[in-house]
């Protein structure tokens, strides 16, 4: 061989050695990089708990900003949330063929009108919206024509989960997300606030309640053929709003029409003359300045007259009648008689107090003001006693009667949930009268207790029979005025009402139930009374709430004061 073919044979031999070398080291650190993570693996496997690593990964999750925090309800479910929801738009100068595009994009959306989409394609302007809120089968569609005019921008879509239940209290948004009613208006700042985006707003509603008593109100109203209805449950030691339903209603997810009947929230917007509900108040206000006593009888021989009014009596005992009986038998005779004891300074004032000459201060918008007399003198002092020539909304009704048995304070309303508890976590036997709150004391605990015993009277002899519920303590009130229709009151159409409250030992829970010109039926004998009316399904609400509450039935129900009933009738 010669020394040439030497040389190249040895340069050949020396460049693999160098190869070789190099290698080495990228060879080691592989093998030290895998030998550390098989020694991790092992380590992982017999010395640390999976849960800890678990823990610490969802720790870690990405927070997404969205347009609008969600609605929940007391115990955590979803009220009103947002949903992707890409928006359609052009900009017009960059379609090149306006009628080829306008019959491809209405193959895809073939629910708009042909002829505007065509116009907004030929428009001089830069940029129009087509379509908002498009599924996601319709983004990949139009995606899919390849045009570059048309854009498919990034947006979100209010989503109510629940329908129609709780409309009237949530409200909805436009297609801009913007508020127009309810929490959804009065809370907006904490809703569409960004940093807050993640920050839930947890109402005071349960919607176990809600959806019960927006079926009972339902059924009711188709039963008695009525033009509306309204219905509210409150927990009248917090003056939190478990339930509040309003019909005719609607759905925040379909097309809405702001003027429409179906948008009035008849709870907080139409005052109503309340009728013998006030006799509530009338009897309260007697005891506890003690222009009255128990044991007082008044004359209901005969219709009072004054002036040139007559007051009569809906079904007349036509004799002597003791305070509970005045009650219990709904006698505008005899509460006009107390309330002329009382007197019409005291009488306002104690009405001032219990929250009925300003409207009510809840988290909603559109509250009305209540209705007063113009001239306030004997005769309208008069009728006032037993709910006529006042008109008030329900929700304020419903906050005087929790505040007339809760102790006698006066406890504002409210659709917040006032603690982090869930309802389940807080049975109502927990609750005492010995809480300590800084609200305003308007009665006696010593009025209120009697109250509590005629509320429970008038159910178990009077008019709100109906409201009746095996083994609980109920206690309540019927109401039913005549509407005024062209100036004057008409006994066809009227507003029949209930106002329960329960268990009557230690009352939790405010149960209203108002319905708007029903019309009596064969099973309540043609009559469209509050008693044969609205009695029967606040009844109905409680024993389907009370064991849900916790509530346990009692065998052994008793009633104070039945000897003062001079005589035990029949309930009118």
């Amino acid at each position: 061989m010669r020394s040439a073919d030497l040389h190249i044979e040895g340069a050949r031999i020396g460049a693999i050695e160098v190869a070789r070398n190099r290698l080495i080291v990228p060879t080691f650190l592989f093998v030290l990089g895998f030998s550390i993570l098989i020694v991790r693996l092992v380590s992982i496997g017999i010395f640390e708990d999976v849960s800890d690593q678990i823990i610490s990964a969802n720790s870690t999750r990405i927070e997404f900003i969205r347009e609008r925090a969600d609605i929940l309800d007391r115990n955590g479910i979803v009220m009103a949330t947002n949903l992707p929801a890409p928006s359609l738009a052009v900009r017009p100068r960059m379609i090149s063929n306006p009628e080829e595009a306008a019959d491809k994009i209405i193959a895809v959306l073939p629910d708009l009108n042909r002829t505007r989409v065509l116009n907004q394609l030929k428009s001089s302007k830069h940029f129009l919206y087509i379509r908002r809120n498009l599924s996601p089968t319709q983004v990949w569609k139009i995606n899919a024509l390849g045009y570059l005019g048309l854009v498919l921008e990034n947006a979100e879509k209010r989503v109510y989960p629940q329908g129609r239940l709780a409309s009237h209290v949530l409200g909805y948004v436009d297609v801009d997300n913007n508020p127009q009613a309810g929490v959804e208006k009065f809370f907006n700042d904490h809703l569409s606030n960004p940093i807050r985006s993640n920050e839930p707003l947890y109402l005071s509603l349960d919607l176990r309640i809600q959806y019960i008593v927006h079926e009972e109100l339902e059924i009711a109203m188709d039963k008695f053929s009525a033009k509306g209805g309204a219905a509210i449950v409150m927990d009248v030691m917090t003056g939190e709003v478990l339930a509040m339903t309003s019909m005719p209603d609607f759905d925040g997810n379909g097309s809405i029409s702001p003027e429409g009947a179906e948008m009035k929230n008849r709870n907080i917007l139409e005052p109503y003359e309340m009728g013998s509900g006030f006799k509530t108040f009338t009897l309260a206000m007697g005891l506890d300045t003690g222009a009255i006593k128990l044991t007082d009888h008044f004359d209901a021989t005969k219709p009072l007259k004054v002036g040139s009014r007559t007051i009569h009596d809906d079904h007349a005992k036509k004799r002597f009648m003791s305070v509970p009986e005045i009650y219990t038998y709904s006698s505008n005779i005899g509460s006009a008689l107390i309330i002329r004891e009382v007197g019409i300074e005291n009488q306002q004032t104690y009405l001032k107090k219990f929250g009925f000459f300003d409207k009510s201060a809840i988290e909603l918008t559109g509250v009305s003001q209540p209705i007063l007399p113009t001239r306030w003198g004997e005769i309208q002092s008069m009728t006032v006693s037993y709910g006529h020539g006042i008109a008030v909304t329900p929700l304020q009704l419903v906050t005087g009667v929790a505040s007339v048995v809760n102790g006698g304070r006066l406890i504002p309303a409210t659709l917040i949930r006032k603690n982090n508890t869930l309802v389940d976590e807080t049975p109502y036997n927990n609750v005492s009268f010995s809480q300590e709150e800084n609200y305003q004391q308007i009665i006696s605990p010593d009025t209120s207790r009697k109250m509590r015993e005629l509320m429970r009277l008038a159910v178990d002899y009077g008019s709100g029979g109906n409201a009746k519920v095996d083994g609980y303590r109920v206690g309540g009130k019927t109401g039913t005025a005549e509407k005024v229709v062209d100036g004057a009151y008409s006994r066809d159409n009227k507003i029949t009402s209930f106002v329960g409250v329960f268990p009557m030992d230690n009352p939790k829970y405010a149960i209203f139930v108002m319905l708007d010109e029903p019309k009596g039926t064969e099973d309540t004998f043609y009559k469209a009374t509050g008693g044969w009316i609205a009695a029967p399904v606040v009844g109905q609400i409680i024993r389907r709430i009370g064991p849900m509450f916790g509530v346990k039935p009692d065998a052994n129900v008793k009633t104070k004061y039945q000897n003062l009933l001079l005589v035990n009738e029949n309930k009118n």
